[in-house]
């Protein structure tokens, strides 16, 4: 009876031991997902401003960009923790935000593509939002 006793209490040591590991494995599975959901979600909501608006601006000491056109204006403000888009919050740490205008990184004014590498916490993760200009574009805005 002792030795059915002590082999049960190893078998069921081993079993909440596995449990646990699956625990944390499913635990780190979900934190990946909402990592991947929310930069996706930042991804899809650059791209379709970035081709929605026909004039794309950075400030810097503001650290904004400004979406506009001649109807609306869209911004998006950046921080440490944190990108925000009007009613949108995207929980995404950025390491570096690269911007570029006609192919050249710029550090303000226009733009025309946004290179964001996230934190560690996001896996160092790379988005890359463009869009292509075409000649009106220059004669409309004196460039």
């Amino acid at each position: 009876m002792v030795v059915v006793m002590i082999l049960t209490s190893i078998v069921i040591g081993l079993a909440f031991s596995v449990l646990t590991l699956v625990q944390k494995h499913m635990l780190s599975v979900q934190l990946n997902f909402k990592h991947q959901t929310e930069l996706n979600k930042l991804e899809q909501s650059l791209w379709l401003d970035m081709n929605r608006f026909s004039r794309v601006e950075f400030n810097t000491i503001e650290d904004v960009i400004t979406f506009k056109n001649d109807i609306d204006s869209v911004i998006y403000y950046f921080n440490e923790k944190h990108i925000i888009k009007d009613i949108d919050t995207f929980n995404i740490r950025l390491k570096h935000k690269i911007l570029f205008f006609n192919g050249n990184k710029i550090t303000e004014g226009m733009l025309d593509g946004i290179k964001l590498e996230t934190s560690e916490e996001f896996q160092n993760q790379i988005l890359f939002v463009f869009k292509e200009n075409d000649a009106t574009y220059f004669v409309n805005h004196g460039i």
